[in-house]
């Protein structure tokens, strides 16, 4: 039997390249108010393409909030906030130059989602076993997934994780376990930035191949990236 050829046309390669290269980060959202309606049922299918993301033994560890509350946007916002202020505070020579850097559009979104990782996660050992922190690689998988439809559907989505944790998950009441991992603030946006908004930022560029990509074994001499502060 001839080789079944599994290859996506050339059109569907090339807009999935798309979705990779123009993916960005949003901070900047257009208000409600100024803004058209979302498509309608965005959120599930956001969810939707999340929970077809790969995950470690299968145990599919993303769990979102769906956050409508106006009060607990916003004591979600203050809670970011303080956080924003401490990251400023121990930075050690740009704290100033990161204050101006917008770092969440949680005010103007449209929709606000919390991604979660489950609570009881200690029982799923096929592939934690060693490498217990590969629920969290799957939910940042989900949250890729996420962001690509979100592109695709010319909405901006940006990931929000300035926030302590225990805090956050108390205002939400997760369960004992449970983890707050994201803020996914969801809208229509002005425009897509061109590049990513910290580069032209000036907190770093995208790194070379031959940084990242290396053959047999870690090259003798490579420095880490430095810090961007």
């Amino acid at each position: 039997m001839p080789a079944q050829d599994h290859r996506y046309s050339d059109a569907e390669i090339e807009a999935l390249w798309r979705a990779l290269r123009e993916r960005r980060d949003m901070r900047h959202f257009l208000p409600v108010a100024e803004a058209k309606p979302l498509p309608e049922g965005l959120i599930e299918r956001l969810v939707l393409a999340a929970h077809l993301a790969p995950s470690v033994g299968y145990m599919q560890p993303w769990r979102f909030i769906r956050v409508t509350d106006p009060a607990l946007r916003s004591a979600m916002q203050a809670q970011v906030e303080s956080e924003r202020q401490r990251t400023a505070a121990a930075l050690p020579t740009r704290n100033d130059e990161f204050l101006k850097v917008k770092i969440e559009g949680m005010h103007d979104c449209a929709e606000l989602l919390v991604v979660t990782l489950m609570h009881g996660r200690e029982q799923h050992i096929v592939g934690r076993r060693t490498l217990p922190e590969m629920d969290i690689a799957s939910v940042g998988c989900a949250i890729q997934n996420m962001w690509l439809v979100a592109r695709a559907e010319g909405v901006g989505l940006g990931w929000v994780s300035f926030f302590e944790p225990q805090a956050l998950g108390d205002l939400l009441g997760l369960p004992e376990g449970a983890y707050p991992l994201g803020i996914l603030c969801i809208g229509h946006v002005p425009a897509f930035y061109p590049r990513p908004m910290f580069e032209d930022a000036g907190w770093g560029k995208r790194l070379d191949m031959a940084q990242v990509l290396f053959e047999n074994r870690w090259p003798e001499g490579a420095l880490p990236t430095p810090a961007a502060y």
